[in-house]
């Protein structure tokens, strides 16, 4: 069977961004205080990455000091980044039963209506074409696999709110299960939040389906995959 990701590896500079953002990740996996199991790196790495992707949405992503966190986006991502580990086999097996569920926590708050949780209305065949990605319809490399999963999502919007939110858990998932991040230490959310403009004009791009927008939304993924492991550098070092 034709690999149908396979061809996104001819992009120019694509194939080599790839294996320098896996490069970079797999580095902070062997930090001293990440291969003694990395369990504070990737807790700290978790709300980092759920803040930042509330800010992306344009919520407040600072933690309130009382600890009762009142805006629905930033409740929603961190309910998500809660939840992430649990999904994983889920997300492995069965993808659109975890993507409903990563809805329900993100969106619970934003949507009045609780029978619309979950439900994707929009995106049809090209969901259960991503779903079959996930579940190993393709053998490219990690980053390039978790941005598609990423751009896709982001492109689809299929229930209609907190989108962003649960293409970025996808995404974290994707790259868990993958191996690109086995240990989900790294936060490339913490990349895309400082760039919110290039980030939503390069999803554009891979929206588009040209080669160059596509192209340009890959490579931007994997610079934001080698910022988030220095993002999780800086964690461990401050652990160590």
């Amino acid at each position: 069977m034709t690999d149908p990701l396979k061809p996104l590896l001819d992009l120019e500079g694509v194939a080599a961004a790839a294996k320098s953002a896996q490069d970079a990740v797999f580095a902070v996996h062997r930090l001293p205080a990440n291969l003694r199991g990395g369990a504070a790196t990737a807790a700290e790495a978790s709300v980092r990455a759920a803040r930042a992707s509330a800010g992306i949405e344009g919520a407040n992503p600072e933690l309130p000091a009382g600890g009762a966190v009142d805006d629905p986006v930033l409740a929603g991502a961190l309910r998500v980044a809660e939840t992430l580990e649990s999904l994983l086999p889920t997300w492995r097996r069965a993808p659109m039963q975890a993507l409903a569920r990563l809805h329900v926590l993100a969106a619970a708050d934003l949507v009045g209506d609780a029978d619309a949780l979950g439900r994707p209305h929009s995106g049809g065949g090209r969901l259960e074409m991503l779903a079959q990605l996930v579940t190993g319809a393709t053998s490219v490399p990690g980053p390039v696999l978790t941005a598609v999963v990423h751009g896709e999502l982001l492109a689809l919007k299929p229930f209609g709110s907190a989108d962003g939110v649960v293409a970025r858990a996808a995404a974290r998932l994707t790259m868990v299960a993958t191996g690109l991040d086995p240990k989900s230490l790294s936060v490339p959310e913490v990349a895309f939040f400082r760039r919110v403009p290039k980030y939503l004009e390069a999803a554009e791009g891979f929206a588009s389906g040209t080669p160059e927008g596509v192209r340009a939304w890959l490579l931007f993924c994997c610079e934001a995959f080698e910022s988030g492991a220095r993002e999780a550098k800086s964690i461990s070092d401050a652990a160590s």
